[in-house]
């Protein structure tokens, strides 16, 4: 290896950050389509060979390239895009580089056709990667771009072994089609793969197309089961769809977020909706989304890497706590008549404008369990009271006998008489109970068909929001400790302590610094005496460096909540009159997150007469 300082050629320049930007045949589809986008085409083909490796052609109808510049768009660092400063500072286009058609040029057999919207002409350019010599030549073609890529990775064949299977590489590359056509509604795209059609898709400009568009994509049952987000604030705006609770995914593989219609993947962005989600969705799921975040673009930092898949907020906390407030407040506000309503026609909408807080369901006084109390609760040591009084009726064992089986029977006719004369429209939405199955489930009946509930979940998540509530209603019960407890911590860590020093004391803590990597603890929350208040600081002092808020405090709080309302709440084998059923139902109906139990499990189902009518072949 020379030890002299020497100038990189051209071809091995190209070949390095051809590294960065190309990696698979999914990688030139994204750089084509996007410069292809930024060219105002409404229309985009896309022909696939052997996964990509053999051939790519993508053609659009853009406004096309001007034979004077078709050599100069294959050089490094030649774009039309950007020409000064401010327009870095405010990228409003896809490609803004200039690397991608030098990069994918060097190791590919590339051939660009492109016919000026100003011109009557065609002219192609074509390269090898070998030697990077561009050669123009008259060409036939319509306005617009077409551009061929052949032998992906013939000149670096170290590189080529890295390619997976055929079928792993289009998976990728249709991945990346997925993503790009649903952050452009108004652009037709075709796919085809060997030949065969894969998707056709229309330009969708009506609602009703756009979510078609996005069923075809993704899961036609998506958007059936989401709700719809349209919020706005702070110069902010959220449009698109979450998935609700009980559409979750086994693995993160149905997330699109995009900002100013380009997809991203940030840490940030990811965490705010985490944390929307952390009280309802079941432990190891992951929530199903496709979401569009418009701010302005001096706003945000797309020039981070090379891929552009990564994006940086100037306002990274007013970000953070906009997205997740208003998912936050979108799944809270979904009640099962909202749900029905879903499954049975439309989707869901939430129009919501970010709270500073989180507010608690109303509830019917006169529809109150007897099992539960309607006092305002006060303290910590008041919410222990309020557990452990319900806790004072146990769930007991039940042996029928000769009176009793004599009572079921009598009910037993009783509910063979016809129910009493009543519209579907003046049904609740969970409808009247009948019965209750094993002293477990709620058996009740609505206007679609049956409704089953999981009475103990249910009960356990109206606890554990009336618990929130009560607590929510007053100030913070502060503990001073007798002997202030030390605290080993980073520099930087004891540096946040001190800048966030009154998010702390809001939250009931009390710290100072005692020396460059010392904090003292003179202050805790009250109901968190029994957590790991070292470990919980400690979190916390990340969340704040990192995201510039955290909510480790309230979810330590929420999780001893959780287990009270846990140990609160009506257990199995519990029998429960028609009155206290229905009871139950109207509370389901009036609270927040009623879907989910506190640990995301699902609290009631629906069948729907069709459904019954298929198990038992009726119609048939």
């Amino acid at each position: 290896m020379s030890q002299r300082i020497h100038l990189l050629s051209p071809r091995l320049a190209n070949q390095i950050a051809a590294g960065e930007v190309v990696e698979r045949p999914a990688n030139i589809v994204k750089e084509l389509v996007e410069n292809a986008l930024d060219a105002n085409a409404d229309r985009i083909d896309i022909d696939v060979e052997q996964g990509g490796i053999k051939l790519l052609r993508i053609r659009d109808n853009g406004h096309g390239i001007e034979q004077d510049d078709l050599a100069l768009a294959l050089s490094r660092h030649a774009t039309s895009k950007i020409e000064s400063l401010d327009d870095l500072e405010a990228v409003a286009s896809l490609g803004f580089r200039g690397e991608a058609l030098a990069s994918i040029s060097s190791v590919t057999r590339l051939t660009l056709t492109s016919c000026a919207q100003s011109s009557t002409e065609a002219w192609q350019v074509s390269t090898e990667g070998r030697d990077m010599v561009a050669h123009v030549s008259p060409a036939a073609h319509p306005q617009g771009t077409t551009v061929e890529v052949r032998d992906l990775f013939f000149n670096t064949p170290a590189r080529r072994k890295f390619l997976r299977t055929e079928k792993t590489e289009f998976n990728h590359l249709e991945e990346t089609l997925k993503r790009l056509a649903l952050s452009r509604y108004d652009v037709a795209f075709s796919l085809r793969h060997n030949g065969r059609v894969i998707h056709q898709l229309r330009v969708a400009d009506r609602p009703i197309d756009r979510e078609k568009r996005v069923a075809t994509l993704l899961n036609p049952d998506f958007i059936d089961h989401s709700v719809h987000i349209d919020s706005e604030a702070a110069g902010l705006h959220l449009q698109g769809w979450v998935g609700l609770p009980t559409f979750s995914r086994s693995q993160a593989d149905m997330q699109y977020f995009f900002v100013n219609g380009r997809v991203v993947r940030d840490k940030l962005v990811v965490h705010a909706i985490k944390q929307a989600y952390r009280d309802v969705l079941y432990h190891g799921r992951h929530p199903a989304f496709v979401l569009y975040l418009w701010l302005d673009p001096k706003l945000v930092d797309v020039n981070v890497h090379p891929t552009k898949h990564e994006v940086r907020f100037r306002d990274g906390r007013l970000v953070h706590d906009f997205l997740f407030r208003t998912l936050h407040r979108a799944l809270a506000d979904v009640r099962p008549h909202d749900q029905l309503t879903n499954d049975s026609s439309s989707m869901l909408t939430a129009q919501t404008q970010p709270s500073q807080g989180i507010e608690a369901g109303e509830f019917r006084e006169q529809t109150r369990l007897p099992w539960t109390s309607a006092t305002t609760v006060n303290s910590a040591t008041e919410l222990a009271g309020v557990s452990a009084s319900m806790l004072a009726t146990p769930a007991t064992a039940w042996t029928p006998s000769a009176r009793d089986v004599s009572d079921q029977l009598a009910g037993y006719q009783r509910l063979q008489q016809p129910l009493p004369a009543q519209s579907n429209e003046d049904l609740p939405p969970l409808g009247f109970a009948l019965a209750q199955l094993h002293g477990v489930y709620v058996l009740s009946q609505n206007a679609h068909g049956l409704v089953l509930v999981d009475m103990h979940a249910a009960h356990e998540r109206i606890t554990y929001e009336r618990l929130k509530h009560s607590l929510d209603a007053q100030t913070i019960q502060r503990q001073p400790l007798l002997v202030p407890e030390s605290l080993a911590v980073s520099e930087g860590e004891a540096d946040a302590a001190e800048q966030f020093a009154d998010e702390f004391q809001q939250l009931g803590f009390e710290l100072s610094r005692s020396g460059p990597e010392t904090l003292m603890v003179r202050q805790i929350p009250v109901l968190l005496q029994q957590a790991n208040v070292a470990q919980l600081i400690t979190d916390m002092l990340s969340d704040l460096m990192e995201h510039g808020r955290s909510d480790r405090m309230l979810a330590e709080r929420n999780e001893i909540l959780s287990t009270m309302a846990c140990h609160g709440s009506v257990r199995a084998n519990r029998r429960l009159t028609l009155p206290e059923m229905n009871a139950l139902l109207r509370d389901m109906e009036a609270t927040e997150r009623s879907g989910q139990c506190n640990h995301g499990r699902p609290t009631w189902t629906q069948m729907t007469m069709s459904e019954l009518d298929k198990l038992f072949l009726r119609g048939r």
